[in-house]
């Protein structure tokens, strides 16, 4: 138990180092803790169609998410990938106004009896029929100007909705930093007179291929995004905002990854 303890509370130090790091680049003061802002974890389990999917949706939603919602991790969003790289996968959204939560979640679902009982066909899968494949995780701090997750307003009613994760990666901590900065200094407007409905905005902390940023934006099917993007793209605000010098000077974004995912019947986002 104090060991466990002592990891999380190395993890959780690291983000707060990274977090503040982040914040050192860009010129801002750097806080103890970022007022108001919230941190994502973004998991992506690796799946087999088949019995190996059914046990996974099986767990998320009968014991995964209503643990996490018990942790006061909420809302917790569960996607399908429909299209992008290593299909099928299963993504996992977990957004927390502390990074302590986060990072030590997994050793309060170990003395959490409810959730112990109802994930055990997928934490006893035998190896030679494992409940997935691998599962990767990354840690994210909300942009200061998208501090918090916005729900999509079809997710109410349960409506038709599709997500688009984009992620940024720059190849220097400095051209990451300019990158941040372009977003809070008019992107997020751009991306709402577009029509789109962003859910987060998120800089990693820890994860791979960093530097990098992530966000998520919804619409409700495939045409709806085109029709966006291209509204985006042909926004006399974007086209000032992508040539001013500031951001212009060099090639800031080196990578862009981006998947689309579809809702799981039982997601919260």
């Amino acid at each position: 138990m104090k060991r466990r303890r002592f990891l999380a509370s190395s993890l959780a130090a690291s983000a707060l180092a990274a977090e503040a790091s982040s914040a050192y680049l860009q010129g801002a003061a750097v806080p103890s803790k970022p007022a108001g802002r919230e941190y994502y974890e973004l998991r992506r389990y690796e799946i087999r169609s088949g019995p190996q999917a059914k046990l996974a949706d099986t767990y998320f939603q009968n014991a995964l998410i209503p643990a996490l919602n018990r942790l006061g991790i909420t809302p917790v969003g569960a996607f399908n990938t429909v299209i992008g790289p290593e299909a099928p996968g299963i993504y996992v959204l977990l957004p927390c106004s502390t990074v302590e939560t986060l990072v030590t979640a997994r050793f309060q679902l170990d003395t959490d009896a409810a959730y112990q009982a109802a994930a055990s066909d997928f934490l006893n899968a035998p190896a030679g029929q494992p409940a997935y494949i691998r599962m990767e995780s990354e840690l994210m701090l909300a942009f200061k100007g998208h501090p918090k997750l916005t729900l999509p307003p079809a997710t109410a009613s349960r409506g038709a909705r599709m997500f688009e994760v984009r992620t940024y990666e720059s190849p220097s901590d400095r051209d990451h930093a300019r990158k941040v900065e372009m977003f809070n200094s008019g992107e997020f407007d751009i991306f709402l007179s577009a029509g789109f409905n962003p859910v987060f905005y998120g800089d990693k902390l820890s994860g791979p291929r960093m530097p990098n940023l992530t966000y998520m934006l919804s619409f409700d099917d495939l045409a709806d995004r085109d029709k966006k993007w291209k509204a985006f793209g042909s926004s006399p605000a974007w086209k000032k905002l992508s040539t001013s010098q500031r951001y212009a000077f060099e090639e800031i974004v080196s990578n862009i990854t981006n998947v689309i995912l579809s809702p799981a019947a039982y997601s919260q986002i």
